[in-house]
């Protein structure tokens, strides 16, 4: 019986957490360029006296889904969407560089630039802002330009930092962000392109999230119904014990 219990509980503990990955990516399907994570687990034989016949199941981090959202045109011309493979570099609150795929970049009242809160990154690794402007435009390789108020020749104020590490180099952390998995930043890659005013999504889907934790929620019952079973078995030995 202890061996049924442990076995539920382990499988229930599992599915639990497995719910918490799926209601995640659920809550941020309308999320820029939000990348969606899938559960991992692994199951392990425990060895002991006689037959060695439980498995229990252990949850693995979490991995994180590289594939591309769906690409919208907004009209904004701080909206960017990375084509194909790249990322744009931000700072986090400690100082530390981060990168997403988000592109509603916006500009506060001293025209600094930022992603979800987070500074955007310039090619040289400062934080960008964009000075008093009539007009700005993001070219596809990321360098800003501005017309001046009052009018006049544009004026390039800064270049976008836009990197493309391999996946097998970056993680997502708690706050969102992939970082570098050994901490080091990354060098600039002149070939990620970008498409202005336009916003990549997330790459979740909706459909298969609710289905995901539809599948998980009868997965759980079938656990505590199991617990249950064992309760009934235990309940039933103490009586023949108690018989005797």
């Amino acid at each position: 019986m202890d061996s049924l219990l442990f076995t539920a509980t382990s499988g229930a503990s599992r599915v639990l957490k497995a719910q918490h990955v799926r209601s995640n990516n659920l809550s941020n399907a309308d999320t820029a360029g939000f990348r969606a994570d899938m559960e991992r687990v692994q199951s392990l034989q425990l060895n002991g006296s006689g037959f060695d016949g439980r498995t229990m199941a252990v949850t693995n981090s979490a991995m994180t889904r590289f594939d591309s959202g769906d690409v919208t045109k907004t009209g904004r011309a701080l909206d960017i969407a990375i084509m194909g493979n790249g990322y744009l570099a931000v700072q986090t609150p400690v100082g530390n560089e981060a990168y997403t795929r988000a592109g509603n970049i916006k500009a506060d009242n001293f025209g600094a630039l930022t992603v979800n809160g987070f500074q955007v990154l310039s090619a040289d690794g400062a934080p960008m802002a964009l000075p008093d402007h009539e007009k700005v435009e993001i070219s596809e390789r990321g360098v800003v330009s501005i017309v001046p108020p009052g009018g006049g020749a544009e004026l390039q104020v800064g270049t976008l930092k836009l990197v493309n590490p391999d996946i097998t180099q970056i993680q997502k952390e708690s706050d969102g962000l992939l970082h570098s998995i050994d901490g080091a930043p990354f060098d600039i890659d002149p070939t990620v392109q970008i498409a202005n005013e336009h916003i990549e999504g997330s790459n979740v889907s909706a459909i298969d999230e609710l289905v995901g934790i539809m599948s998980l929620t009868r997965n759980f019952e079938m656990q505590v119904r199991m617990m249950k079973t064992a309760e009934t078995l235990a309940q039933a030995g103490n009586k023949l014990m108690a018989a005797r």
